[in-house]
């Protein structure tokens, strides 16, 4: 037996990952241990769940590898002070003690993370192998083209290359300080959102607006190619020196300082967002264009921060050279424990690959269960109902959500990235109009445009969105076109709340929707409860979103989901085989977490 933990930490979403004889056997992000979220720290706890689920100790691990190396991003770190001081003494002062005391003592660091029982060499690799390696090895590929694109790692900020067989080969890179992934949360600063986390607001913010700004940007800040590559106009950014994502002469360019969080947005911001977004789609677009050209391969496999932006997957999938995409659940920071552990695993030990079907990530459920669920639910004083079997259970909460109550669901392991698929998460019904402002205000606390997603058995799929029949999307990273038969005329004015489809609370301003297809392989319970609500209803479709609060982490244990159920106007709690009802509760339990939402940041 070979023991691999691969490493995620220090910069963003720690995490931890473990494969046993090319076997995942967990992963998880260490924020959902900590309730912190986006913890960046070590991830004890994440480690220590690891391995926990396999049976041993960090004295038997074979090897522990991490995602990046940290000697070549100081490097990339001094040669940028150097090359923009003074300017960037601040910023240097600020960042030096953190490199010296933690990033460049890694070793010592992860000694200590492990409590000094592993005594074995430490494994680093680039931050972009690492991501190629969680997309193309979980993939159900023989053979693939990889495109990884993030804000940087030590270097790169995008890269292109292939996978054949059990071996990655990344053949070229764009560098600092030309990245995509800085040029999108440049504009999610700008626009008022917390920079690595906002992003996906600024997505879902883009429908709302027209593109006018786009000219703009590419005429003044962005000199593209048609390979796809690259450069920006620094003079417009603040990253590389300053303490901030943009400068005053960005300012300047779009008629002002950037939003404050929390102000009002205006139309410049929809804009904005809608203008970024139709450039860096078009940034993918060619990238992917290119790299088909170079390698002749059918099928694509996708990682680094910006593979989560589901629209501009979908567009690659839709409008692009590729028969097939697959993209790496976890395709941010913490996606690279797992690239880590699996590159060890087929390129440094030339293991065999086998492509597993429908894929090797095991339906991203990598997390811990809820084994102790009925312990947690008794010691908070809980009452609950067992079910008789899985058939109640399905039936009974497919009930609840047709008669429009809001049901927490957690059942089996916890997701592995930052969606939730049916782990822990908040259900309701797609066809009532009113459910996106419910679950935005009353479950979620957060901001009324948001959109939900919809998930949908995989085998109706087609039936009600733009997609061919049997097309996966089982991970949460594609948008598509609501059918048109499924459309509703809309006023033509882009307001929340409107019905546009049969399945209104889904379906975005533009019709379009962030698409989760079921099957019965990679979530069985979740599959059955579909198909009972269809039964009921109709209709396979459910609003899906993941079990938490603003501010906070996704749920992990059933405590968590209990307190977070108490806080919110969740109707009924599904854990396991028991059934919670809101109404039955202790009013002791009873928690309003709005009086705690000025503690918290907007992310």
């Amino acid at each position: 037996m070979i023991a691999i933990l691969g490493i995620s930490a220090f910069y963003h979403d720690s995490a931890a990952a473990l494969v046993v004889d090319g076997r995942i056997v967990a992963a998880a992000q260490e924020e959902r241990f900590t309730r912190r979220k986006h913890d960046a720290g070590f991830p004890r706890h994440a480690v220590d769940y690891c391995l926990r689920t396999a049976g041993l100790t960090a004295a038997q691990l074979d090897h522990v590898a991490f995602y990046e190396k940290p000697m070549l991003k100081f490097e990339r770190l001094l040669e940028t002070y150097l090359a923009f001081a003074p300017a960037g003494l601040t910023s240097f002062f600020q960042a030096a003690p953190q490199w010296v005391h933690e990033k460049l003592q890694l070793p010592r660091k992860m000694n200590e993370g492990l409590g000094g029982a592993y005594r074995r060499p430490y494994v680093f690799m680039e931050h972009h192998e690492a991501h190629a390696a969680s997309a193309f090895f979980p993939s159900p590929f023989p053979e693939a083209a990889l495109l990884t694109i993030d804000g940087v790692g030590e270097w790169a900020t995008a890269s292109l290359g292939t996978g054949r067989g059990h071996r990655i080969e990344l053949t070229h890179e764009l560098h600092f300080p030309h990245s995509l992934g800085l040029l999108y949360s440049a504009f999610t600063y700008f626009c008022g959102f917390k920079v690595n986390s906002g992003e996906y607001k600024l997505m879902g913010l883009a429908p709302y607006g027209t593109p006018r700004f786009a000219d703009l940007i590419l005429e003044h800040l962005v000199e593209l190619r048609p390979d796809g590559s690259f450069r920006l106009a620094l003079d417009y950014f603040d990253y590389c020196a300053g303490l901030t994502m943009t400068s005053k002469k960005f300012d300047r360019l779009f008629g002002g300082p950037p939003r404050r969080p929390e102000a009002p947005l205006t139309a410049r911001e929809l804009d904005l967002a809608a203008s970024i977004q139709q450039v860096t789609e078009e940034i993918m677009l060619r990238m992917a264009r290119q790299l088909h050209a170079q390698t002749g391969l059918k099928n694509l496999c996708l990682a680094g921060g910006v593979a989560l932006n589901c629209v501009g997957n979908g567009r690659l999938l839709r409008e692009g050279p590729f028969e097939k995409i697959w993209i790496q659940p976890a395709a941010g920071d913490a996606g690279g424990a797992l690239g880590a552990a699996l590159f060890v695993w087929h390129q440094l030990l030339e293991r065999p690959r086998e492509p597993g079907v429908p894929d090797g990530q095991r339906g991203s459920l990598l997390g811990p269960d809820c084994a102790d669920a009925e312990a947690e639910l008794k010691a908070r004083g809980a009452v609950y109902a067992r079910a008789a079997d899985e058939t109640a259970l399905c039936e009974e909460t497919a009930r609840l959500i047709a008669t429009s109550k809001v049901v927490g669901w957690v059942q089996g392991r916890m997701e592995y990235g930052p969606r939730a698929l049916g782990g822990r998460s908040i259900l309701g019904d797609a066809r009532n109009p009113a459910m996106q402002s419910v679950m935005n205000r009353k479950i979620k606390f957060r901001e009324s445009f948001r959109p939900f997603a919809p998930i949908v058995l995989l085998e109706n799929a087609a039936e009600y969105f733009e997609v061919p029949p049997g097309t996966e999307s089982p991970y949460m990273l594609m948008v598509a076109p609501v059918q048109p038969a499924q459309r509703q005329p809309a006023a033509g004015v882009r307001r929340v709340g409107e019905v546009r489809s049969s399945i209104p609370a889904v379906t975005h301003v533009d019709y379009s929707a962030r698409l989760q297809t079921v099957d019965e392989v990679r979530n069985p319970r979740l599959h059955r409860l579909l198909q009972a609500f269809h039964r009921q209803t109709g209709c396979p479709v459910l609003i899906n979103t993941s079990f938490n609060v603003r501010s906070e982490p996704i749920v992990c244990t059933a405590a968590d989901a209990y307190r977070c159920f108490m806080a919110t106007d969740m109707d009924a709690l599904v854990i396991g085989d028991f059934i919670l009802r809101k109404e039955e509760q202790p009013a002791a339990n009873r928690v309003d977490a709005r009086e705690h939402l000025d503690q918290f940041e907007i992310d």
